[in-house]
């Protein structure tokens, strides 16, 4: 569901109808009649206006893309922050076989999509939670998806990098801002959404143990999300890492060794150490490093 602010409503009311256009599957032009989504207990209005926020749904194709794109599968546990009528929660239950959490703030939509999972047949799976998203623990969350406008994003954002490395978020329509997508999904704007992967925090200077015969070897990096560069320090000398690659908590990235050869550093980062090895096609030797 897409929440924007009230303070932006009536500069939205303006431009309504091409935004309602390019967030449907389906063109409302094309449509006889109005599309109805709820039941005969509440009947939510496309662009009602709530706390902060108008509603506008997430089509069926999007919702499936994104879920798609994050991949989920019955370990994960998914939360849908403002779920609206539940229709995201239900698919990541019904379609990929995870448990999920939708967060909605409007008791009416909280209450009708709660009879939205009974008459799926998921209340074992599907859970649905009356609370504000930036008050709402989500913590343990594996996937993230929303519908939110930009400004809203970027205030998730501090939160959503907090969590675990690996957590995987997928955003309806709206960026986040200058942390790039790992991918943008969908062909056009109709049906546009964007993928992150939270990364590890791995900035600084590490120590690195059993790397050929050093004794002294150390990497200083650089990051900028999951955007990372850096020098290795190898016998003394150093170069710069190449085609460094940061997804959660694995890192990776390559260099030059003492016989000129190019090798590939693959370690994964657990608390304030990494291990891993030294590549080429194979492992050629484990290696370990600490932050200094």
């Amino acid at each position: 569901m897409l929440r924007l602010k009230k303070n932006a409503f009536w500069v939205t009311c303006v431009a309504f109808i091409c935004l309602s256009g390019l967030m449907q599957q389906t063109s409302w032009a094309q449509t006889p009649k109005p599309r109805t989504f709820g039941d005969a207990a509440y009947q939510p209005k496309l662009g009602q206006v709530g706390k902060d926020v108008i509603w506008v749904p997430t089509s069926d194709a999007v919702a499936a893309m994104m879920l798609q794109a994050a991949a989920v599968t019955p370990d994960d546990l998914v939360y849908d922050l403002g779920a609206g009528d539940g229709k995201i929660a239900i698919a990541a239950a019904r379609d990929f076989g995870a448990q999920s959490v939708g967060i909605e703030y409007n008791p009416d939509l909280t209450e009708l999509a709660k009879r939205n999972i009974e008459r799926a047949g998921l209340t074992d799976k599907v859970r649905m939670i009356h609370g504000d998203i930036f008050k709402e623990n989500f913590s343990q969350a594996s996937v993230v998806t929303l519908y939110l406008l930009p400004d809203l994003n970027l205030q998730l954002r501090p939160t959503l990098l907090k969590m675990k490395p690996g957590t995987r978020i997928v955003a309806n329509s709206f960026n986040m801002g200058d942390w790039e997508p790992d991918r943008v999904l969908g062909s056009d704007e109709q049906d546009r959404a964007y993928f992150w992967v939270v990364p590890a925090y791995v900035a600084g200077t590490w120590n690195i143990y059993g790397m050929e015969a050093s004794k002294d070897a150390s990497v200083e990096i650089v990051q900028h999300y999951q955007k990372i560069g850096g020098t290795l320090t190898l016998y003394g000398k150093k170069q710069s890492i190449l085609g460094a690659k940061l997804v959660g908590n694995h890192l990776s990235f390559s260099f030059v060794d003492h016989s000129e050869q190019l090798r590939v550093l693959d370690m994964t980062l657990s608390d304030q150490a990494m291990s891993g090895h030294v590549m080429e096609n194979l492992p050629l030797y484990p290696v370990t490093a600490k932050r200094n």
